[in-house]
């Protein structure tokens, strides 16, 4: 489903269906705290052994893309969210755009360690990706922001990214003659203000949705769309590397939170949620699809390859009380470690190239 033709594809008479749990075909999400403001504690276990056919069914790709109900899909409203994402007006110097750290160049990430924001500043974590950003049920790594819609325009306002007050964001937009209608036409009833310019950003972000993998051929039927090394890792993944007790659904995430024993300060999660013990160094489990074209990883970009990846998880990180009970070392052989890598390689797809739109002036 390439994000260029979610039009047409809609069009096609798919059902589009509401932001939920249910709707979306994920009921038996394990959301480890995945509300703003509340955590839910909640016990991760291990996979129990299933069988092939049972473990391919669980990460079948979606119909359709949910888009909530004070937020629907339109192609305009999506077009006009397009031109906002690449619009470097959005920022307060003109240099930045939100696809200038999540950009489909680098598996909408920016390949950095960590975000550069206003002024060329480092900022403190990576710059997570946008893909499948549809069916996320909480954002940003630790989890402060509730909606797609509140995510937009969290940067554009955020002193050390884009810097841009909306007040006179606003008044800059309205200064370019070609936005004005465009937003009439998408909202008719509401016009140019923060909240419709976050519902067109957050429409266009919902269609940027990851391509068919190779891993999709192979649960689809084709054996021979993944290596017989692969089809081994895909089992170490779901049993003894335990990576699906997080890394869970077709989105490869469960939006859960977990301190999985890097050696950093940042308390992430437990800035909101100070009094939970297993919270503090907890960030939000990001998806796993274009995994290979999102490195460096990690929230803080500190691990350069999927294997840095796996061999941190292997040695169980940092031992501390806030430490995910699941995170200690796993035993993996060479062999299991090579394996599981293959696999996660299938879940990348030939990613199709964004035309960048033309802007308003």
């Amino acid at each position: 489903m390439r994000p260029g033709h979610v039009g047409r594809i809609i069009s096609f008479g798919l059902a589009v269906v509401t932001v939920s749990i249910a709707a979306s075909g994920f009921a038996d999400l394990g959301y480890g705290a995945a509300l703003v403001g509340e955590t839910k504690q909640v016990s991760i276990q291990p996979q129990g052994a299933q069988g092939t056919d049972a473990l391919k069914a669980l990460y079948r790709r979606p119909a359709s893309i949910p888009f909530p109900k004070d937020n629907p899909y339109t192609p305009d409203k999506a077009a006009l969210g397009k031109k906002l994402y690449y619009d470097t007006r959005l920022s307060v110097t003109a240099a930045q755009s939100c696809g200038s750290c999540h950009s489909p160049s680098f598996g909408w990430g920016d390949g950095l360690a960590v975000g550069v924001g206003h002024g060329m500043q480092k900022l403190g974590r990576h710059s997570p990706t946008v893909v499948n950003a549809a069916w996320g049920g909480i954002f940003m790594w630790d989890g402060r922001l509730a909606t797609l819609e509140e995510q937009a325009l969290g940067p554009i306002q955020s002193p050390g990214e884009m810097n841009m007050p909306l007040e006179e964001l606003m008044k800059r937009l309205e200064s370019v003659p070609e936005y004005k209608p465009m937003f009439t036409r998408v909202f008719a009833n509401e016009g140019m203000t923060p909240q419709t310019l976050a519902k067109a950003v957050a429409t266009y972000e919902r269609t940027v949705v990851s391509e068919r993998a190779p891993f999709d051929a192979w649960i689809e039927g084709d054996e021979k769309a993944i290596s017989d090394e692969a089809k081994r890792g895909f089992a170490v993944f779901n049993g003894k590397a335990q990576c699906a007790a997080c890394h869970e659904g077709w989105n490869f995430t469960n939006d859960g939170f977990q301190d999985i024993g890097l050696p950093s300060d940042d308390v992430g999660r437990g800035k909101f949620v100070p009094g939970v013990i297993k919270m503090k160094h907890a960030f939000k489990t990001p998806g796993l699809r274009e995994i290979t074209r999102r490195a460096p990883y990690m929230h803080d970009g500190s691990l350069a390859t999927l294997e840095d990846v796996v061999e941190h998880y292997n040695r169980g990180g940092v031992e501390r009380p806030s430490r995910a009970d699941l995170m200690k070392p796993l035993g993996l052989s060479a062999q299991e470690k090579t394996e599981l890598v293959a696999f996660l390689k299938t879940l990348s797809s030939n990613l199709t190239p964004t035309a960048a739109p033309v802007l308003p002036r």
